[in-house]
């Protein structure tokens, strides 16, 4: 399963925004942090804020802050926001009927697919900051041994 740009842009903000769920983040500190355009990240947040995943506040002070549970929502929950998760139509060659090895390559692309959803279903936004905290604890500890 490939992601759209806007479902990672997505991926991203609404992590971002779990790590510090009391705190209004502007979606500029988050167009810089990931080299987006504002305008672009605009409308990804407009669309979790659609959907009760964020909430948008405005004004001094104001961005964006996290408004749902993080034991709950899946990384599944905010993918298909934005991914057509309908089986892919056949992308065969000729118009005849289907080989049997386009139906083997079908078979397979669709198990793919399935074991993908299944493990976007499955990991919370719990689990994927602590494997966030994992990375940047990795990473400290080797930026540390560099120098």
């Amino acid at each position: 399963m490939r992601l759209q740009v806007n479902t990672m842009l997505a991926l991203y903000s609404v992590i971002e925004f779990a790590s510090d769920p009391q705190r209004h983040i502007p979606a500029a500190e988050i167009a810089d942090k990931y080299s987006v355009s504002p305008h672009h990240l605009a409308k990804v947040l407009a669309e979790l804020a659609r959907a009760g995943i964020v909430e948008s506040v405005r004004g001094v002070g104001g961005g964006y802050r996290f408004t749902a549970n993080v034991r709950r929502l899946t990384l599944m929950d905010v993918i298909q926001l934005f991914e057509d998760l309908a089986p892919p139509t056949s992308q065969r060659r000729d118009a005849g009927g289907p080989t049997p090895v386009d139906l083997a390559l079908e078979a397979v692309q669709s198990e793919i697919d399935h074991i993908a959803k299944a493990t976007f279903s499955s990991i919370t936004l719990a689990t994927m900051l602590q494997l966030v905290a994992k990375q940047k604890g990795a990473a400290d500890s080797g930026s540390r041994l560099a120098a």
